[in-house]
């Protein structure tokens, strides 16, 4: 962005120094552009609408779904991302800490194998991605382009040199944590849990070690999911903008997960962007109240569906304990979808409307989604809402994908000129470290 500023001024000065007589400045052809204000059906299909976390995955792997299904139950398919007009999507690379413990890495791997089969079987439809020229390359032909992110740095296991690995595979950003907390980051979803070892200041030295070589590689710094010290540990090290994937405003739902309005303010200083999160207790407060009394309920259930399928010799995957939640999640009302647009609008508000955009978290929240949000493809109605707010159609934009994009090259950028530099990680002895040689 910066850099197209620059470009630009010298143009500017010199028509303001020189200016064409009348004579040489026709008058344009009006167009419907200039004439008429765009419909917000017009403002979603000239977007390039991104959407940076779904958990589609887990459905290619443990019920063999194929995106030319129907939704079966599920949030997305590639006749809903046709209806939505979405143009990218970052489907989440997510190891449950507790079932596949052990076996991260194999697991991560499989996840990944199975969301490029999806892009090999639907190759007129899909186009896999691993930078933003080729997000705009997709949208170009009409195809909607594929990225992927993990979610949770248990996957790295503890080495940088599987985080380099994912990298080259095409993962392009990383959540540091999930729920759980690493032997380098803090979670928010076990921070105030005792009998977990927790860092001094959010990240280790390992830690910065893998934010700075992130920075390095080109892939993004997702802060989603961190607890808050890890959150401004992690703005103090890294070199290049964050992104929140999936996060909401804590003021309006007070979720640990969510963000308070100074993280949000920090994310727009630090020219990140904070991608909202469309779960429900995530964006009311009344809901997660609701869940909240629920939860005893549910953990019950689904540890009596472990013991009965351990006793019978069976394995459980995410799906089947999904299942379950889901089953309890139908019972509380959804909150409306002003609520979800409540929550965009404060974003963008704290944070800036160039520092928002949208994480669904489609097929991660067990069908948990505000009124009028059953898939992708109701993206839709997310513009039209913003327009009868005020967003001109410029911010929509924005919000739907561009501030992703503008970020994504950022990170691009700030990887080129990392790589230029020689650079000893922050594990490693420095000189006026190490011991005299005798």
């Amino acid at each position: 962005m910066t850099l197209t500023l620059f470009a630009a001024l010298p143009g500017v000065m010199i028509a303001q120094d020189t200016p064409k007589p009348a004579s040489q400045s026709p008058t344009p052809t009006p167009t419907k552009k200039m004439t008429t204000k765009l419909t917000p059906d017009e403002v979603h299909r000239s977007a390039i609408v991104i959407d940076t976390h779904a958990d589609t995955p887990q459905r290619f792997v443990d019920e063999n779904y194929d995106l030319g299904d129907a939704l079966k139950g599920g949030n997305w398919n590639l006749e809903s991302a046709k209806k939505g007009n979405l143009g990218a999507e970052f489907f989440s690379i997510w190891v449950e800490p507790s079932l596949y413990k052990g076996q991260f890495a194999r697991r991560t791997l499989v996840l990944i194998d199975a969301v490029k089969q999806q892009v090999a079987r639907h190759p007129d439809q899909l186009m896999f991605a691993t930078s933003p020229e080729d997000i705009e390359k997709a949208h170009r032909e009409h195809k909607t382009a594929i990225l992927m992110g993990i979610e949770g740095g248990h996957s790295i296991e503890d080495s940088l040199a599987l985080l380099r690995q994912y990298y080259a595979l095409g993962v392009r950003y990383m959540t540091l944590t999930w729920s759980n907390s690493t032997s380098w980051a803090d979670s928010s979803g076990d921070i105030d849990d005792k009998s977990i070892p927790h860092t001094d200041s959010g990240l280790t030295e390992f830690g910065k070690d893998v934010v700075y070589e992130m920075n390095r590689l080109g892939m993004m710094v997702d802060i989603s999911h961190v607890a808050d010290k890890t959150f401004y540990r992690t703005l103090v090290i890294t070199r290049a903008p964050v992104i929140a994937s999936h996060s909401g405003a804590r003021a309006l739902s007070d979720a640990p997960r969510n963000m308070t309005d100074d993280m949000l303010r920090q994310v727009g200083i630090n020219g990140g962007v904070v991608q909202v999160n469309f779960f429900s207790a995530f964006v009311s407060q009344a809901y997660r109240d609701a869940q909240k009394a629920q939860k005893p309920e549910v953990d019950k259930a689904i540890q009596a569906f472990k013991d009965k399928a351990k006793s019978e010799g069976k394995e459980v995957n995410y799906e089947q304990i999904s299942k379950i939640q889901r089953e309890y999640a139908d019972r509380i009302p959804r909150p409306p979808l002003s609520a979800l647009i409540d929550q965009i609008d404060h974003i963008a508000k704290v944070a800036g409307v160039d520092h928002t955009g949208i994480g669904s978290d489609f097929d991660g929240v067990d069908g948990q989604l505000p009124e009028g949000i059953d898939s992708v493809g109701d993206l839709p109605k997310i513009t039209a809402e913003l327009m009868k707010r005020g967003y001109s159609a410029e911010d929509c934009r924005k919000i739907l994908g561009g501030n992703l994009i503008r970020v994504f090259k950022q990170v691009q950028e700030v990887s080129k000129q990392l790589q230029a530099e020689d650079r000893p990680k922050i594990t490693d002895k420095q000189p006026f470290d190490k011991p005299v040689k005798k």
